[in-house]
């Protein structure tokens, strides 16, 4: 049993640790720009938070729409490789070529769509009550975000294929890389040297969407130096397929929705923690920038776990997609028992880079929040590792649904209740939290187990032959194979009337019942 965890662990890691590095990764890129913004100054750091607030949840949401590329090139390049047949190893290459250009199409797609609607959202912010001497930098910073979305989304989509492909190691490379380069930019397009403008908050913008596009164009050449992912890779998203297309977008809306209602659960218990005061909302945002740093262990092993379902289903492996669920849950839980002990017994180390200056109202509340996000992790990144799970399977649907239950049906009004009606306050808050999460987490891991258990018994239905199946010369009809025990050149031999004779009337005459018994 244990031989066979660490075996797991070990395959699981393999492609998870590259993931969850990559992601931390780019929660540094996300915590660079706020830095710069905070040295512009106040008013530039409450334009530029909004503005990426923007961002990231249309960027959120359409990453959403790509994330099932991985997927389904999963499972194709699995079949392809374990193919006995050339002609079908040969349609599985192809398959996975057509689902590069229909994700690259998606991403096209939602990139054009997500950047028109930031420009029109940043048209009506003076109508949504956002005061007036930050609106016209929200603004101009979101102009300048805008084109960064396309790479954004072509940059995620080819991730996906490389993904799917399990060759991700160029993705962590380039990303820490695009560390460097965005601090680079962000300092000479802020300030103006190098013979460049000063462009203050927007070169943060400009600075961030080169950054994007730099990454995808790296990230395109690398996986064209790759003798394996290069005959895949073709950025003609003229020649997609319609109906991958719309298998992916099927499959897409769903998980963007998804990726929605768990960013807006969040938004609304931070604007719940605003009504408490500054400290009690300083001490939410502390803790929940702990929550979001973590949380990015969840993302890759979740990531990684479904990329791996995906494989072993379409191997007909059922018992190996069992085996995923329980090793990426074993190792999430190792993670998370590390990082709840140190929340427990450094509280005040673990919150310093966050709360050093701030007052100790806040630093207390924090403190006690920490003790709430200890369990709440094991939770939140069981609950992530679900939604992969589930779309390994393809069931990114009741993904969705759960999601909806137990953040909103089941999170937020229990957050409110313990908030509000039993004064709790922001600890109130974050049990709810907890207790939303704890819900989603057991309902679509519950799901996960039937929906596997359901795929097992109708892929043992296909499998079972038929035994009444008609017969023809003792072999089954259709079958252009001659019996085993006969060769093919030997001599045929005649056949006896016994042979001609159907069997049931070589059989001996039955004896007729004896009456009953008086």
């Amino acid at each position: 049993m244990l031989t066979t965890l660490l075996r797991d662990s070990r395959a699981l890691g393999v492609l998870a640790v590259p993931l969850i590095l990559t992601q931390l990764a780019q929660a540094a890129l996300t915590t660079t720009d706020t830095v710069m913004m905070g040295l512009l100054g106040t008013t530039e750091l409450a334009a530029g938070g909004l503005a990426i607030v923007i961002f990231n949840q249309i960027r959120t949401m359409c990453v959403g729409l790509c994330t099932a590329v991985g997927n389904q090139i999963a499972a194709a390049a699995a079949r392809a490789e374990h193919s006995q047949d050339d002609s079908a190893e040969k349609d599985g290459h192809g398959e996975v070529h057509d689902i590069v250009r229909a994700g690259l199409a998606v991403a096209t797609f939602a990139g054009i769509v997500g950047a028109v609607l930031m420009v029109l959202i940043g048209h009506t912010l003076s109508w949504l009550g956002q005061d007036a001497s930050i609106v016209g930098l929200t603004k101009n910073m979101l102009y300048a975000l805008a084109p960064g979305l396309l790479p954004c989304l072509w940059f995620q989509a080819i991730r996906q294929f490389t993904v799917g492909m399990r060759r991700p190691q160029a993705l962590l490379r380039i990303t820490l890389v695009s560390i460097a380069v965005n601090a680079g930019l962000n300092w000479v397009l802020i300030h103006g040297t190098l013979g460049v403008p000063q462009l203050g908050l927007t070169g943060v913008g400009l600075a961030t969407s080169g950054v994007y596009l730099l990454s995808f164009i790296a990230l395109y050449l690398s996986a064209k130096q790759d003798k394996e992912l290069a005959p895949h890779l073709s950025l003609d998203i003229t020649r997609a397929n319609a109906t991958t297309v719309r298998r992916l977008l099927g499959l897409g809306i769903p998980i963007a929705a998804t990726y929605g209602s768990e960013a807006g659960f969040f938004s609304a218990t931070a604007l719940m923690a605003g009504t408490f005061g500054p400290d009690a909302l300083a001490a939410h945002t502390a803790v929940n920038q702990l929550v979001y740093i973590v949380f990015q262990v969840a993302i890759g092993l979740s990531h990684a776990a479904s990329i791996n379902v995906s494989r072993e289903l379409a191997l007909g492996n059922h018992d190996g997609a069992r085996r995923i669920r329980n090793t990426a849950l074993a190792c999430s839980a190792a993670v998370m028992t590390v990082v709840g002990t140190a929340y427990l017994t450094l509280p005040g180390l673990v919150l310093a880079p966050f709360l050093e200056t701030g007052s100790e109202q806040a630093l207390c509340i924090a403190m006690h929040l920490l003790i709430v996000t200890a369990f709440l992790q094991f939770f939140d990144c069981a609950q992530n590792i679900g939604v992969g799970l589930l779309r390994g399977l393809d069931d990114t649907r009741s993904g969705f649904r759960i999601t909806l239950i137990g953040y909103w049906a089941i999170g937020l009004p229990v957050s409110w209740t313990l908030a509000h009606l039993l004064g709790l306050g922001t600890l109130g808050i974050w049990l709810g939290l907890l207790t939303g999460l704890a819900a989603t987490a057991l309902l679509l891991l519950r799901r996960y187990a039937s929906s596997l258990a359901a795929s097992q018994s109708r892929a043992r239905g296909k499998a079972t032959p038929r035994l009444n199946r008609p017969m023809r010369r003792g072999r089954p009809t259709g079958s252009n194979s001659l019996p085993a025990h006969r060769p093919a050149d030997a001599p045929r031999t005649p056949r006896t009337r016994e042979a001609r004779t159907p069997a049931r009337e070589l059989q001996p005459p039955q004896r007729p019942p004896s009456p009953p018994a008086p």
